[in-house]
């Protein structure tokens, strides 16, 4: 649970900062998605981005990618063209391999009090640095995690998804991603 909850912070720091949260689709897909500017593994999800809130302009994890039981120092900028409202949601998935760890909707407003914000969000440019420590228990492994984020109108905010590889030696992490 505790990396579940590093998964969600990391991620709602990245999106919070460029705006928003997530919501969506229940599959961790990735072919043809768009690599997020900067250094880390997002990516958008394959869909259409043009009507999206947020704009995020770059995300970058320190390290990258990210190592159990050591601090994970998230940057994140972005642009907001419409405010952000209570009722925003996110749905999120995370799995390990292939078993689903998580599958939930999420309040928007309640997650991004994780990287000190709060709705409303306003419109215009936004920045985000957020520390948070990934537990050293976290079992080696290949999780996926995908985020869509909805406005309370039920517009798109964004939609981000990552792989990210625990254990093994460095080369092998950098291989993966």
């Amino acid at each position: 649970m505790k990396f579940s909850t590093a998964c969600v912070a990391a991620l709602s720091a990245s999106v919070a900062s460029a705006g928003s949260w997530f919501g969506g689709s229940q599959d961790v897909v990735a072919k043809d998605a768009q690599k997020v500017p900067g250094e880390s593994p997002l990516e958008f999800c394959d869909t259409d981005h043009s009507d999206d809130i947020v704009k995020i302009e770059s995300v970058d994890l320190l390290p990258n990618p990210p190592e159990t039981g050591a601090e994970l120092v998230i940057r994140a900028t972005g642009t907001v063209f419409e405010t952000i409202k209570e009722g925003a949601y996110v749905n999120l998935v995370v799995k390990y391999g292939l078993i689903r760890l998580i599958s939930t909707q999420a309040d928007l407003c309640e997650q991004i009090k994780n990287v000190d914000l709060e709705c409303p969000i306003e419109k215009g440019v936004l920045s985000v640095t957020k520390s948070v420590d990934i537990p050293k228990e976290v079992p080696p492994g290949t999780y996926n995690v995908y985020a869509e984020v909805v406005n309370h109108d039920e517009k798109p905010i964004t939609c981000l998804q990552a792989t990210v590889k625990f254990g093994g030696s460095k080369n092998d992490l950098g291989n993966e991603l």
